[in-house]
């Protein structure tokens, strides 16, 4: 009855698991998977009813549609875009069609759908791997390890990173326009602060923004597709280079394109500005960023690049005289 789990048998494992109209059992002998139509078929005459040879054949996994959709509420639950993650819950929970109208969703997002299909094959891999090692105990043999790797960072293997060119500035306005109409929402939702306060500096402005793109270092991140996900813009002042944006088009937020950037902007500063003074004669010696309200998760990436907060920024609305908010 032992048999070997190959990178081929764990292939037929996954494709056979996801079919839940066949019954299938693996032959441990041959090492190949069999459905009740091979047996019907007298295409395995060694035996007259599988089931009366559990030594040789057995059952595959269990799989099923209650399997399959738990998965997908945890991959849903793990997206960091509250608008995707909003809008698969809504598929998830429309109930008849679930399944049908997740996989419509998804597939509107194409990056996301690739780190969908990694997921679930990483959750099958590990119950096959479960019930593979079930086995070994009843053989008498250690289990073995060997679990699917993180997705991690896979799904960057979909974008391409480069310098900012000056063609991307439309795009990256139109998506800088977006942020800012993001962070009025949440200021509006959570009193903190209006467009006149600091908070949304002159950036807010489209002429008070088209100064710091590119600058003086800017980076892209683009689909396979060439469709612009992505950016983020410096600017020098002596020894300082301040990011004045790192912005993520939401559909494609949580995938860890913002981290990347961020790293891959550290990176080219270093290579372009280390030990090379600036207009003022100064060598670059720090970076500041800025997170606006309702950003602050993005700290873990920045602690992670060795960064320190400096100052924490706090605003109080002053109301008028006839009491209205500012």
């Amino acid at each position: 009855m032992q048999f070997e789990l190959s990178e081929a048998l764990i292939g037929d494992l996954l494709f056979s698991m996801e079919d839940q109209m066949g019954d299938f059992y693996l032959d441990t002998k041959e090492g190949v998977i069999i459905g009740n139509e091979g047996i019907e078929d007298n295409e395995y005459d060694e035996f007259d009813d599988v089931k009366e040879d559990g030594d040789r054949y057995i059952s595959l996994p269990a799989w099923d549609s209650t399997d399959g959709f738990r998965l997908m509420e945890h991959f849903t639950a793990g997206l960091r875009s509250p608008a995707l993650r909003n809008e698969l819950l809504g598929a998830l929970n429309q109930g008849k069609g679930v399944f049908r109208s997740f996989k419509d969703t998804i597939a509107r997002y194409p990056e996301t759908e690739k780190l969908w299909f990694i997921y679930k094959e990483q959750g099958m891999r590990r119950e096959i791997l479960r019930w593979y090692n079930g086995l070994r105990e009843e053989w008498g043999l250690e289990r073995i390890g060997g679990e699917p790797e993180e997705t991690g960072d896979l799904i960057l293997e979909d974008f391409r990173f480069r310098l900012s060119k000056e063609t991307d500035r439309e795009a990256a306005a139109a998506l800088h326009r977006v942020c800012i109409d993001e962070l009025r929402a949440y200021a509006a939702e959570h009193n903190a602060g209006t467009a006149e306060t600091p908070a949304f500096l002159a950036l807010e402005q489209p002429d008070g923004w088209a100064w710091c793109f590119p600058g003086d270092l800017a980076l892209t991140a683009e689909t396979g597709n060439g469709d612009f996900a992505a950016y983020t813009a410096a600017l020098r002042r002596g020894g300082t280079l301040y990011i004045h944006a790192l912005e993520v088009q939401p559909q494609y937020r949580g995938l860890g394109i913002g981290k990347s950037l961020l790293s891959r902007c550290i990176e080219e500063a270093r290579r372009r500005f280390a030990g090379s003074p600036g207009p003022e004669g100064k060598v670059l010696i720090q970076i500041v960023i800025d997170l606006p309200a309702g950003s602050e998760g993005f700290s873990q990436a920045l602690f992670r690049d060795s960064f320190n907060p400096c100052m924490v920024r706090y605003c109080l609305e002053i109301p008028r005289d006839d009491g209205e908010s500012n």
